[in-house]
């Protein structure tokens, strides 16, 4: 997806297309849709997630939580998104050490490691339910970076954690560094090892079980919740589109319908032994206690 890449067919959802995506959600019984995005600033772009943000809360009186993953952005506008209704917003640091984190984006003002920290301790301090996460199985990535990372979590007591296996994609730098990542099968050992320990370190938070987990083993997603991970995101994305979003090769569900999408869901996550809250909008508990903690007090 990186802007260098001439070989994706860029899109943009009008405004209707992304309504009725979200109406679709409501209709199936979900209680929150996520808004993800290109990394855009531009006064149009603002303005138009401040719009769809204010007219998905008018579905059902406000019904549908939203999550947004729209990048780095100023206070004004995270504050002026989290004012016209949304509550969740997913920063993902990639790796929280800085070394890597220059090896893996390209260094320049654009992508500086402290405006991703800063962001990060920005949307906290608004008070969204903020969420994180990193790849695993990169490149020049190190044991001792995916522990760093764990403890980067537990440090910024974020709300959301995503963590997936790195899948690397043949029209990016990384391609090159192929040879130097883990096996598919490591990579999702190492992911269920980062869910399992931070489920441990974090009881209460919310955890993604990635697409990308389906995508290294059929029964990757399952794996994730079974290793501690209790958040599963279907794509509601129309399908027209979704051949244009392959952030990595083979991506799993890309022809799935939404409504076939939830009959696989149900059924998967029975296999296991669980089954999807419908009609919620899953907040992370973590966060609930706090924000319970900070209005109620305990007396001293």
């Amino acid at each position: 997806m990186r802007c260098k890449n001439l070989k994706v067919e860029r899109y943009q959802l009008s405004d209707k297309e992304v309504i009725e995506c979200a109406q679709l959600a409501h209709k199936l019984g979900y209680g929150s849709v996520a808004l993800q995005s290109g990394e855009r600033s531009d006064k149009a772009f603002v303005d138009k997630i401040t719009h769809l943000v204010q007219e998905i809360k008018k579905i059902d009186n406000g019904s549908l939580g939203i999550t947004l993953s729209l990048g780095e952005q100023t206070e004004e506008t995270y504050r002026r998104w989290f004012e016209a209704g949304a509550h969740r917003y997913l920063l993902r640091i990639e790796a929280s050490n800085e070394d890597l984190y220059y090896k893996i984006h390209p260094r320049d003002a654009k992508h500086d490691f402290q405006t991703r920290l800063n962001c990060i301790d920005t949307l906290l301090r608004i008070g969204y339910q903020t969420g994180t996460g990193v790849m695993v199985g990169l490149p020049f990535q190190t044991l001792d970076d995916l522990a760093a990372d764990l403890l980067f979590f537990k440090k910024k007591d974020v709300a959301m954690v995503g963590m997936g296996p790195f899948i690397p994609h043949p029209d990016t730098p990384l391609w090159e560094f192929r040879d130097q990542i883990p096996s598919a099968e490591k990579r999702m050992e190492l992911t269920l090892k980062m869910i399992a320990t931070l489920r441990l370190m974090m009881p209460e938070i919310n955890m993604v079980a990635a697409t990308a987990n389906q995508t290294v083993d059929p029964q990757g997603r399952e794996k994730a919740i079974a290793a501690g991970a209790n958040v599963i995101m279907p794509n509601l994305t129309p399908n027209e589109f979704r051949e244009n979003y392959l952030i990595y090769p083979d991506k799993a569900c890309v022809g799935d319908k939404p409504d076939q999408c939830q009959t696989c869901l149900d059924m998967r996550l029975a296999a296991i032994g669980h089954k999807v809250l419908y009609g919620a909008w899953g907040d992370s508990v973590a966060f609930m206690r706090k924000k319970t903690q900070k209005q109620y007090p305990f007396p001293k």
